[in-house]
C-alpha cells in the first residue's frame, strides 16, 4: 500500500453542506457515547474464531446486533452451484453448508437520497503460533487505547464501526432516507464469494465502502490477486543412487526462480496508478508440500502460490501468463531435464479495479474525513485484492475501502486503534447522514 495527499480536502461541498454544523456535533457527540458499546460489540465477536468455515458464531452476534437496530435481517446460506456461474467466481475452499452471509436491511419511509452498502467480513485468518502472542488470540484485550486479538482490526472493527454508525444516527433519532444495507459476509480472505453471493442475492446501491483497516485512508485502485498451486514431478531414488534421482523440492524451487523472474518484470513495468508504490506485485510463495522419507529422493513436490497483477488485466490473461512461465521453466531449464508440472488455480481468481476520486461517493467521503480530522485525507493504491471489486466491476456500484488503523494483520498481537475506530465510526454517520439524508424514525 502507498498513501499519497488527495490534495481535495473539501471534497463535496454541496452533499456535506447538507449537515449543518450544529448536527455535524451532535453525531460526534453521539458516537462518543456509544465507545464502551463499540468497544464490548468488538469484544464479542474477536472472542468468536471465525476461521473459515467457524463463521458462525460470530455471524449470529452480527444478526442479533442487526435485528436490535430494528433492521431486516436476511440471513442465507451461500448457494455455491449458483455464484459459480457468475463472474468473479473463485473456485471453493471448502463447502458453503452452514455457513451464512447475515445483511441488515433498512428500507425508508420515503426515498429522497442515495442507497448505501455498508460491507464487511466476518472471517479471519489464522493466528499462527498462539505462545507467541502477549494475550491470547481470540481473548480481548484493552491496552494503550488499543483492541488486541485475531480479527480485530481484519477487520471486525470495521463491522463494529458501520454498526455504530447507524445506531448513533438511531439515538439522535434519524434514519436514512434512503436504502441501506449492513452486510457481514464469510469467506474473504480466500475467495470473496461471501460478498459475491450478496450481489447474486440482488444487493445494489448507489455506492458501497468497506471499512477495511487501511489506516483511515482512501483507496483509489486495488491489484489483481489469484491462487495457484504447482506440482513438480522429478523421480525418485534412493540415496545410494543420488545420480539416478531427481529432487521435486529443488526443482519446484528452481521453477520458483523463474516465477520471481516474471515477478520482476510486472515490478519494471508497472501500471500509472502504482507508478509511486514500491514493489507493487507480489508473489508469495505460501506454502509447499514435498517428499515421503528423509532418505528417498522426492518425487513430488507442491507449492501454493499468492500471486498479484495490475487493474485493467484480465484473470484470464494472468493466468495464461504464468503458465507460459512455467511450461518455459520445464522446456528450455536444463536443471528441470525429466521434470514435469501441473497446475492447479483454487481459491482467489480476482482482478483489480480503480475507483475514479471524482465520483461524489469519493468526493463526499474525502470532505467528511477532513472534516473529522482537521486533515486532507491520503489516497492509496492498494497491494492487496478486497471484496470492493465485485460491487465496482460486477455490481454497477462503485465502490472504495475507508476503515480504522490497526497492525499486525495476518500476524502476531494485531490490534486497532480505539481512536480510529471511534473516527471512522463518526466519518460513517456523517458520510451515511449526507450520502442518504435523513428522516426522523
Amino acid at each position: 500500500m502507498d498513501a499519497k495527499d488527495c490534495g481535495c480536502p473539501h471534497g463535496d461541498a454541496p452533499l456535506l453542506a447538507s449537515l449543518p454544523e450544529a448536527l455535524r456535533a451532535e453525531i460526534g457527540k453521539a458516537v462518543d457515547a456509544l465507545q464502551p458499546a463499540a468497544v464490548d460489540l468488538l469484544s464479542a465477536l474477536v472472542r468468536e474464531n471465525s476461521q473459515m468455515g467457524f463463521e458462525q458464531g460470530a455471524q449470529a452476534i452480527m444478526a442479533d446486533a442487526f435485528a436490535k437496530l430494528g433492521l431486516a435481517v436476511d440471513t442465507f446460506e451461500i448457494d455455491g452451484d449458483a455464484i459459480a456461474k457468475l463472474p468473479g467466481y473463485s473456485p471453493a475452499i471448502i463447502p458453503y453448508a452452514g455457513r451464512k452471509n447475515v445483511v441488515g436491511v433498512h428500507t425508508p419511509k420515503t426515498r429522497t437520497g442515495k442507497s448505501l452498502i455498508l460491507n464487511g467480513h466476518i472471517d479471519v485468518v489464522p493466528s499462527g503460533e498462539e505462545a507467541r502472542w502477549t494475550t491470547p488470540p481470540f481473548v480481548p484485550d484493552v491496552r494503550d487505547g488499543r483492541l488486541y486479538g485475531r480479527g480485530a482490526g481484519d477487520m471486525k472493527a470495521g463491522i463494529v464501526a458501520y454498526t455504530m454508525a447507524f445506531k448513533a444516527l438511531q439515538d439522535l433519532g434519524y434514519a436514512p432516507a434512503a436504502p441501506v444495507y449492513l452486510q457481514s459476509v464469510v469467506e474473504e480472505e480466500c475467495t470473496g464469494n461471501g460478498a459475491l453471493a450478496c450481489l447474486g442475492r440482488g444487493y445494489r446501491a448507489d455506492a458501497a465502502i468497506i471499512p477495511e483497516p487501511f489506516g483511515q485512508t482512501l483507496m483509489t485502485a486495488q491489484i489483481g490477486v489469484m491462487w495457484v498451486e504447482i506440482a513438480v514431478t522429478g523421480l525418485a531414488a534412493h540415496m545410494i543412487d543420488r545420480g539416478k534421482g531427481t529432487s521435486a523440492i529443488d526443482a519446484a524451487m528452481i521453477v520458483a526462480e523463474h516465477m520471481k523472474a516474471l515477478e520482476a518484470a510486472w515490478n519494471a513495468d508497472p501500471h500509472p496508478a502504482y507508478a509511486e508504490v514500491p514493489h507493487p506485485i507480489n508473489f508469495n510463495l505460501g506454502k509447499i508440500d514435498g517428499g515421503e522419507w528423509t532418505s528417498s529422493v522426492p518425487e513430488r513436490c507442491v507449492t501454493q502460490w499468492r500471486l498479484s497483477f495490475y487493474p485493467g488485466i484480465a484473470t484470464e490473461d494472468a493466468r495464461a501468463a504464468i503458465e507460459r512461465t512455467v511450461a518455459h521453466a520445464i522446456a528450455t531449464d536444463e536443471r528441470l531435464a525429466g521434470c514435469a508440472a501441473a497446475i492447479r488455480w483454487t481459491g482467489f481468481q480476482a482482478p483489480g479495479f480503480e475507483q475514479s476520486t471524482e465520483h461524489p461517493m469519493m468526493k463526499l467521503l474525502s470532505a467528511v474525513h477532513h472534516a473529522v480530522s482537521g486533515e486532507p485525507i491520503a489516497e492509496i493504491a492498494c497491494t492487496c485484492t478486497t471484496d470492493a471489486r465485485f460491487f465496482a466491476l460486477y455490481g454497477d456500484t462503485p465502490a472504495t475501502c475507508y476503515g480504522p488503523e490497526a497492525t499486525a494483520i495476518h500476524t502476531i498481537d494485531e490490534s486497532v486503534s480505539l481512536k480510529s475506530l471511534r473516527d471512522v465510526t463518526t466519518v460513517l454517520a456523517m458520510f451515511i447522514a449526507a450520502w442518504c439524508g435523513l428522516e426522523r424514525r
